[in-house]
């Protein structure tokens, strides 16, 4: 190792905090700059340290073999999964093909792995090296993110080595890395020097021309020189460099390069399958001479029983040496010695035809079904597609495509299930699948905004739908097209449509789907009639999915209130149920309806989460909802910094994904936080967009959530005209919906700007009655009565005012509000003492929702399944919550918790 000193004391710091906290890092670089190397010194310290090593890589044979590369990492640990709870246990007994499940479970799969590796880290600290990260399966892949962003509190560290430029999904893991780059002239020609010594001065000096501070190449050039290699300096240097091992391995017998081959078409591993497969093809026994051969060329190393090549450029550039007949002759071979593994023999026999095989589609069909049984859904994917190209009829072949295609999207892999569904599209189909295609095909552009057209589209397929009998999927594609209504603000007529399609399913007037999708279309027309069949009504425990439903149309109408027991039953439900992709979109609802009524820890909680789940999911834009979410409560609060680098965050991602209407959510934020702080110029210009129909972040929904803020920044900036026809426009949409939100801003919005003969009997009502339950804003109501009566010398009368609202901004934790009311107060004559801040206050969002489980009795077990934590990571938890509330025992969470609930 030389030019790597910065990188190795980065690892090597990481791996003597293990005591303290886990981590995971991606060492990230080129083709051969050196990142094996750095890792098997990071295995060299640990070895030292006595920590436990667990090793994978990916391999290109194995990127579509679900859990290939997990399978790898975890065999050593795999005894103790005897130990986990069943549905773990089942889980990843399913992941490893040991046995079938009816619903797949890539989640509970993650935490049986996180627990399985939390349980070997007590014994001695754990190092995990993932090497070709870039070639892992997509299962493997999910599963070591979801573990890696759960280190923390575990004795674990993760080395993660990537390939640059590769196109792999670890671009958008967001995990720490560091990058390997070339090295520096002067290392480069210390390198060349110590392992090609005595080189001529003309070649010396063109190798290290042609390998720019590569150290694979400085090592690999030199050997392929006297054959000419060095002299294809226009060729990119990975291709450079496989020609320089194609070089070194030309002069191999015909066993031996049998042997290479199929030991890079094996996704096995295993020697003595190998060399079955090797003897096969070569048609003569293949054994351990020519093991010693490749070995001797420095083809692979031996790694137990299984071979491995020494790095993946040596294995492409046997693939790539070998013509297309020996690769195929190579698959078939592969074929025969897997007969008794009928899903990986199916898959070296599609790979060994050249032409359409019905019989071979049907064996991977039924492959792909059972890979989507056990939660492999990457692998589904690619043998439903793969059998569809070996269909001979239009019919298997589409229904094969739009099979895959679905269980892509619901991976989250919309560009790829888009692909798919566009192929399907040209085949000659019958109705009913047309019909799927063109539902697909708008599925797939998942909330995108695509206008009225894109909404009318949807609305035709559910009528389509309807009429073949699928009902189910008619009403799934009403709602995405009432989703878009509430983003896209049409007009009346294609709201209409959607209304009118909806009546036509015949959907109970209480079920869910029905609510939902009315509120959504025309959330001012249909508002009133939504909360009236919606209030009052307890909600069904046995029914996340319809609770979500629910609690969402309460959301749409601006009644908050009305939505969250909706949705903490949803949450509570869908976490059971483990369906993760919707629990993320609930998570997001709640955080939303948490944040407009203040309820500031679980905003922050339910976003932090539910930002996480979404990310895991593959649902970028609900991840972008929470984090706004999250910036809202910060900009409340008075963090101007944070709120905005959150904000800026999210709009990075909401402006190249075109996704406009989101905007409306970043001007909020920011106007929310400046109206609430009394910097009215800025609160003005940026909630003035949300209402502006010609600016690129106008959404008039949205828009009403700030018009109270509108109304109170126009009146203090002199605006006087502009306050009372924003006051007509709240005071207007409150009478159609019935919005609760709306109600209550209204009373907020007219006292605030009253008149000095009506001001007073307005502030009254609306701390009285039209404010309660909106905490917030009945503490800035509170603090500008308190204001207003000072003014006009009433002192005693101002101070109750005062410090009512003094209360309420320390009890929310809103600092600057309260900094103000201080200020207030002692302009008053007063002197307020500084709150001393409520001890749950100093815990994190994590911290709460643990707090909250483990003060109804659950076990760290089951509050690690409910939250996707390890028991370890819980009880690390706890250690630092039980000092912050000033408590020794678990048993004393339930007063606590009671205390704090009441207050």
């Amino acid at each position: 190792m030389v030019g790597r000193e910065t990188e190795l004391a980065v690892i090597e710091d990481r791996l003597g905090r293990l005591g303290e906290r886990g981590s995971a890092l991606i060492v990230r670089g080129e083709a051969g700059v050196g990142k094996s190397a750095l890792l098997d010194a990071a295995r060299r310290s640990a070895t030292a340290r006595g920590l436990t090593i667990l090793s994978s890589a990916g391999r290109r044979s194995e990127t579509r073999v679900a859990f290939a590369g997990l399978h790898r990492l975890l065999l050593p640990v795999l005894a103790e999964a005897d130990r986990l709870p069943v549905p773990q246990r089942t889980a990843v007994q399913a992941a490893f093909g040991v046995r079938e499940t009816p619903e797949p479970n890539l989640f509970m799969i993650a935490l049986a792995t996180l627990e399985l590796l939390s349980g070997a880290a007590a014994g001695s600290p754990l190092l995990l090296v993932i090497e070709d990260a870039e070639l892992l399966d997509d299962a493997t892949f999910d599963v070591l993110t979801f573990v890696a962003r759960r280190l923390e509190h575990e004795p674990i560290c993760m080395l993660i080595a990537a390939r640059d430029g590769a196109g792999s999904r670890i671009d958008d893991a967001g995990l720490p890395e560091i990058r390997l780059g070339p090295l520096d002239d002067a290392t480069a020609a210390l390198l060349l020097d110590a392992t090609a010594d005595g080189l001529p001065l003309d070649a010396r000096r063109r190798i290290l021309a042609e390998a720019l501070g590569n150290p694979l190449a400085l090592i690999e050039l030199p050997r392929a020189a006297p054959a000419g290699s060095t002299s294809s300096a226009p060729l990119p240097l990975t291709q450079r460099l496989e020609r320089a091992f194609a070089i070194s391995m030309a002069g191999l017998s015909a066993p031996v390069r049998a042997l290479l081959l199929v030991a890079a078409l094996d996704d096995g591993g295993d020697q003595e399958r190998i060399l079955s497969a090797a003897s096969i093809l070569a048609g003569r026994a293949v054994g351990a001479a020519e093991l010693v051969a490749a070995q001797a060329v420095r083809a692979f190393t031996l790694d137990g029983d299984a071979l491995r090549f020494r790095h993946p450029l040596v294995r492409s550039a046997v693939y790539q040496g070998s013509p297309a007949a020996q690769r195929r002759a190579a698959h078939q071979a592969l074929a025969g010695v897997y007969a008794g593994e009928p899903d990986r023999a199916v898959r070296h026999r599609a790979a060994a035809l050249l032409t359409a095989d019905d019989r071979v589609a049907a064996e991977l069909e039924a492959a792909g079904e059972r890979a989507a049984r056990r939660g492999a859904a990457a692998e589904a994917v690619t043998a439903l597609e793969r059998a569809a190209r070996l269909s001979t009829g239009d019919l298997r072949r589409g229904r094969r495509l739009l099979r895959a295609a679905r269980i892509a999207y619901d991976l989250g892999q919309l560009d790829a299930g888009t692909a798919l569904v566009h192929e399907a599209q040209h085949l000659d189909l019958p109705h009913r699948e047309m019909t799927t295609v063109r539902y697909l095909l708008e599925l797939g552009r998942d909330d995108s905004w695509s206008g009225e057209a894109g909404i009318q589209c949807l609305v035709e397929i559910a009528g389509e739908l309807h009429r073949i009998g699928d009902t189910d999927a008619a009403a799934e594609a009403l709602q995405a097209a009432a989703a878009r209504c509430w983003w896209e603000s049409p007009d009346q007529r294609i709201r209409d449509l959607v209304r009118s399609a909806a009546e036509r399913l015949d959907l109970a007037p209480a079920d869910p789907r029905s609510i939902s999708i009315r509120a959504q279309t025309d959330p001012i027309a249909a508002g009133s009639a939504v909360l009236k069949r919606i209030s009052g009504r307890p909600p069904d425990l046995t029914d996340p999915v319809g609770m979500y439903h629910l609690g969402s149309a309460a959301n749409a109408v601006w009644a908050y209130d009305v939505a969250l027991p909706f949705l903490a039953v949803a949450v509570d439900g869908l976490r059971a149920q483990r369906l993760t992709r919707l629990l993320a979109r609930a998570l997001v609802a709640q955080a939303w309806a948490a944040v407009h009524l203040a309820r500031e820890p679980l905003a922050v909680s339910a976003a932090e989460e539910g930002m996480a789940l979404a990310r895991d999911t593959g649902q970028p834009r609900w991840a972008v909802a929470a984090q706004l979410a999250k910036a809202t409560i910060f900009a409340e609060r008075g963090d101007f910094a944070v709120a905005e680098a959150l904000t800026r965050q999210a709009e990075a991602v909401i402006l190249p994904a075109g996704a406009t209407p989101m905007l409306a959510l970043a001007q909020f934020v920011r106007g929310r936080g400046a109206v609430a702080h009394q910097h009215y110029a800025e609160g003005l210009v940026q909630l003035r967009r949300t209402l502006d129909p010609a600016g690129p972040g106008h959404h008039p929904y949205i828009g009403a959530w700030g018009l109270s803020d509108l109304v109170e920044a126009a009146a203090h900036t002199g605006a006087a005209d502009e306050a009372r026809a924003h006051l007509r426009q709240l005071e207007d949409l409150a009478a159609k919906t019935s919005g609760s939100l709306l109600l209550a801003t209204a009373g907020y919005a007219r006292a605030i700007s009253a008149g000095d003969d009506t001001a007073e009997a307005l502030f009254e009502r609306a701390i009285g009655r039209d404010l309660t339950g909106w905490h917030c804003y009945r503490g800035r109501m509170l603090l500008w009565y308190g204001r207003w009566l000072r003014r006009r010398r009433r002192i005693t009368e101002s101070r109750v005012h005062l410090h009512a609202a003094l209360d309420i901004f320390d009890a929310l934790a809103f600092a600057e509000l309260a900094r103000t009311t201080r200020q207030e107060l002692r302009a008053s004559g007063e002197r307020p003492e500084h709150a001393t801040p409520d001890a749950w206050a100093h815990l994190t969002p994590q911290e709460l929702r643990i707090a909250r489980l483990a003060a109804t009795g659950e076990t760290n077990r089951a509050i690690g399944e409910q939250l996707f934590l390890s028991p370890r990571t819980v009880q690390s938890h706890l250690y630092r919550i039980f000092p912050k509330l000033g408590i020794t025992a678990r048993n004393q969470l339930r007063d606590v918790m009671s205390n704090r609930d009441r207050a």
